[in-house]
């Protein structure tokens, strides 16, 4: 048997014979392709002390993905930003060029707010 103990870390010991530890690894479902995904673009400078912001809504996938996704709209645009639940949050007014450069890819692309 192999050790995983890093594996199973919190889990002590069990009496049941027939234990299996559970690690959580599940196979996560295929994230759709970009042209069945809509993502909304918007900016937004409430509560950021009149700083822009471009929000891109609405990606369905892992979060490997949206990570991805993240780092190629930093790296193209020389930008700040992070991405958690669904959501990229690129610092700075980038809308227009967000929107072109996510239409290459194959995504939808909606604009919210003005």
């Amino acid at each position: 048997m192999e050790n995983d103990w890093k594996k199973r870390l919190g889990i002590v010991y069990s009496t049941n014979p027939d234990f299996q530890f559970d690690n959580g690894d599940r196979e996560t479902p295929d994230s759709p392709p970009p042209k069945d995904q809509i993502l909304y673009i918007s900016l937004d400078r409430k509560n950021r002390k009149g700083k822009a912001v471009t929000l891109i809504e609405g990606f369905r996938g892992s979060e490997k993905e949206l990570k991805s996704l993240e780092k190629d709209l930093k790296k193209k645009y020389g930008v700040g930003g992070t991405a958690r639940n669904g959501k990229i949050n690129l610092q700075g007014d980038f809308k227009d060029r967000v929107s072109g450069f996510l239409q290459e890819m194959g995504f939808k692309v909606k604009h919210k707010g003005g």
